[in-house]
């Protein structure tokens, strides 16, 4: 029992290293090479902790050739748009000018009820309002409506206003996140002096958001459940 478990934990942080290595995907967004080599490392994993008898080398040297192949094709392909093309193929234009291209459909597989679904997922329910559709190489169909079916934005009214980045969580469960305070270009003096304007301490925080000096978010935690049920914001725009 004891090398099972040995055995588990090694491959489960070589594992988690090689999938680093692949980059941050989820499962759909996956290349067809990323998911061949994906599926593969999954089942060569098994071999040295369900057989003991298979050397542990003989499952970690398969995963580590895998994920460099992968690494390797990776880089080959952001050099060369040819051998991209290849290993993932080409995005596929399935709708244009809001006109179905049915040949391109059969060639793809794609029947009437994917194509649909896909449309759906995108809140639109009726192909009329569809101008522009693409398959892109991982099979996600993204929609363009029809101008008339997009929703109207700040520009089309007329609005102006500045844009900024979305807020960032600077303290997290009374830990500081020194990267989001690097990012935002503020340091822990500004926090120090905003915490000691809100007579917060920093071990009291739950989660504390910002966006410039002049805008940030504390929630503070709840100490006890007897106390105000409702979660303690202070918030200064």
């Amino acid at each position: 029992m004891t090398i099972v478990f040995i055995r588990a934990c090694i491959l489960y942080c070589v594992l988690i290293f090689s999938v680093r290595l692949m980059g941050k995907r989820q499962i759909g967004e996956l290349q067809p090479s990323e998911l061949a080599i994906t599926i593969l490392i999954s089942n060569i994993a098994t071999l040295p902790v369900e057989d003991l008898n298979v050397p542990l080398v003989m499952g970690l040297l398969p995963i580590l050739t895998l994920v460099s192949l992968d690494v390797v094709m990776s880089w080959v392909g952001m050099k060369s748009g040819k051998m991209r093309r290849i290993m993932s193929g080409e995005p596929v234009i399935v709708i244009s000018d809001g006109k179905i291209d049915q040949q391109k459909l059969y060639n793809l597989r794609f029947s009437t009820d994917d194509l649909m679904e896909a449309v759906r997922a995108q809140g639109i329910f009726d192909i009329n309002e569809v101008q522009f559709a693409i398959v892109e190489t991982t099979g996600k169909v993204n929609i363009m409506p029809k101008f008339p079916n997009r929703n109207v934005t700040n520009e089309d009214m007329g609005i102006k206003n500045e844009s900024t980045d979305p807020p960032a969580v600077i303290v997290q469960d009374g830990q500081v996140m020194l990267s989001s305070l690097k990012r935002l270009g503020l340091g822990e003096g500004w926090l120090d002096e905003v915490l000691k304007d809100n007579s917060v301490e920093r071990r009291e925080i739950f989660m504390m958001t910002a966006q410039t000096a002049g805008k940030y978010t504390i929630i503070k935690k709840e100490l006890t459940k007897a106390a105000d049920k409702g979660v303690k914001y202070i918030d200064k725009s």
